[in-house]
């Protein structure tokens, strides 16, 4: 959802006392939002997107206890990858993928949450099988059926679940959206509904092609929305590391 965008609402985080402190209030959302949806905590991942947060203030964040972050762009994911890598951090790639970049994130992530092709599948597979290593996925859905997100439309989902079964490297974790950007509550909230409704139906359907059956939902605008709806992983930064001064579309580019 829409929320101010200022430093009111987002300030930025330096220290390894403000990345702490943004921690536990992110943490203590997500537990009252599972407790309302009566959930353990526990079962919700909190993965922090660092893009456009540069390298020292990565650090104090790591100092903090962020082991894994997520990054939208591969370059920039790639980047920080090289210049951390003394550092104890998994890096997660949640962002749009071009097959040329498959190479890239085969080398390093430690998970892709926007797997929505069978092509760039085939090229992680291929990357992958070379390495001699595997990768957690998510398959991104669109959930809102706006044209300007990527993500398989949810009718696609079942069929490219079963295909994706032949690349042995890719080991399913789940489904992951992105949801309308609105302030209006209950239509976010149908968004993670549906996921989550997609699920249990792949689940009821086939489980095995769906691994554990996440649901990576939610954003620092609406994370306590898609808690109470399911999600398994909430993707935030800026409730950590402070507001961007970019808009999403920056970040969340649409296919062309």
């Amino acid at each position: 959802m829409p929320a101010e965008s200022s430093e009111t609402q987002y300030p930025t985080a330096t220290s390894v006392e403000d990345f702490r402190r943004n921690l536990d209030a992110v943490r203590a959302r997500i537990a009252a939002a599972a407790e309302r949806a009566g959930r353990s905590p526990d079962e919700v991942r909190l993965l922090p997107v660092s893009k456009t947060v540069p390298e020292q203030r990565l650090r104090n964040a790591i100092a903090a206890g962020m082991h894994q972050l997520g990054e939208n762009k591969v370059q920039e994911a790639k980047r920080k990858h090289a210049n951390l890598s003394d550092e104890d951090v998994a890096w997660s790639v949640i962002g749009h993928l071009q097959t040329n970049k498959a190479k890239d994130v085969a080398a390093f992530a430690a998970e892709f949450q926007a797997l929505d092709s069978l092509r760039v599948a085939e090229a992680l597979d291929r990357r992958l099988q070379a390495a001699g290593r595997s990768l957690d996925v998510y398959v991104q859905v669109n959930t809102s059926a706006e044209q300007s997100k990527y993500g398989l439309p949810p009718e696609q989902v079942p069929a490219f679940l079963r295909q994706l079964a032949q690349y042995s490297s890719l080991t399913v974790q789940g489904l992951m959206t992105l949801a309308l950007f609105t302030s209006d509550v209950e239509r976010v909230r149908a968004c993670f509904v549906r996921l989550r409704t997609l699920r249990d139906r792949a689940r009821d359907t086939d489980p095995d092609l769906l691994g554990p059956g996440n649901l990576s939902m939610g954003m620092s605008g609406d994370y306590e929305v898609a808690v109470e709806e399911g999600a398994t992983c909430v993707r935030v930064g800026q409730a950590i590391f402070g507001a961007r001064t970019l808009n999403e579309d920056h970040y969340w580019p649409t296919p062309g």
